[in-house]
């Protein structure tokens, strides 16, 4: 294996685990909270269309990512209404909005499949980027880096803050933090519609960074990947970086595979960032015990408190 190709796949690693970090870390929040979010791949999806479109509207790619993450806490917001407020079933409402999402996405991006704009830019750290091999670590778009600052900023907000203290009580046992007087549907709302904003960006750095243009459900299942990281990286904010690291380089080794024209069926190839995922799932599913342990004890589960 040659230098540059070494380097390559290490970019490509990287491009490729963002819109992952950030949408997985979006749902983290809102699990700790003791919210699901299978909607994540439908704001993923409205994130994605909402954005290549205000970018090729507006001209302006940052601007493009702020309509993006609207759009994406939106679509958060009405699943919180339907499951803190309403406290309808949590899959049930997150399934239906993926498909919403999906539909939305085709809708309003009918018109822009095939247009292309220019791409966010890399950002070049002197010095550091001539480095052989890790030298491709600092050279990179701008949300490359956020998505790792957004890791350390969320590792430290869930451990060492006491915002972050109340967020996992919550999440443990709502009742017992509405009987102390803290604000359980409150913060409830603020994780999940944090996570869509997440869920949101993620989807427009696959539309106007990884890949600059609008196709149909172009995440291609990056969002259930997303919520499968969760529970892969046992609610642990560190893990979710290497988890998606994991799928990112099994990613980006099948793309220079099939660009070196490896005689592989190319839809194999394409397939085994999924078929890894799926197995490490299946691995980590066999110890119950410890899922149940790292998991937020009222997941899923309806906050019928009043007053809040």
């Amino acid at each position: 294996m040659t230098l540059q190709l070494l380097t390559s796949i290490i970019s490509d690693t990287l491009k490729a685990a963002t819109p992952l970090i950030l949408a997985a870390t979006g749902e983290l929040i809102a699990e700790k909270s003791g919210v699901l979010n299978l909607g994540v791949e439908g704001m993923m999806l409205v994130g994605a269309a909402s954005g290549f479109i205000a970018a090729v509207v507006t001209g302006n790619v940052y601007l493009a990512l702020l309509i993006a993450i609207l759009a994406g806490a939106i679509i958060a917001l009405i699943h919180a209404f339907l499951v803190i407020t309403i406290n309808a079933n949590q899959v049930a409402s997150g399934l239906a909005l993926s498909i919403f999402g999906s539909g939305v996405s085709a809708f309003i991006g009918a018109e822009y499949v095939g247009k292309t704009i220019a791409s966010l830019k890399p950002v070049e750290i002197p010095v550091l980027k001539s480095i052989p091999i890790i030298g491709a670590l600092f050279n990179q778009d701008i949300l490359v880096y956020a998505s790792i600052l957004l890791i350390i900023l969320v590792s430290w907000f869930l451990s060492k803050t006491r915002l972050g203290l109340i967020l996992r009580s919550i999440g443990e046992s709502p009742q017992t933090a509405y009987k102390l007087g803290l604000k359980v549907r409150q913060i409830r709302y603020l994780s999940v519609i944090f996570g869509g904003a997440m869920a949101g960006l993620a989807g427009s750095y696959l539309s106007l960074a990884y890949t600059p243009l609008w196709a149909e459900n172009m995440t291609s299942g990056k969002g259930w990947i997303a919520i499968a990281l969760v529970a892969f990286a046992n609610w642990k904010p560190v893990k979710i970086l290497l988890g998606a690291y994991l799928f990112g380089g099994i990613s980006a080794i099948q793309l220079t595979l099939q660009a070196m024209g490896v005689n592989i069926s190319p839809f194999l190839l394409s397939s085994l960032p999924y078929i890894a995922t799926i197995l490490v799932l299946v691995i980590i599913s066999r110890d119950e015990t410890r899922l149940e342990l790292q998991a937020p004890a009222s997941l899923g589960e309806a906050f019928r408190g009043s007053g809040n």
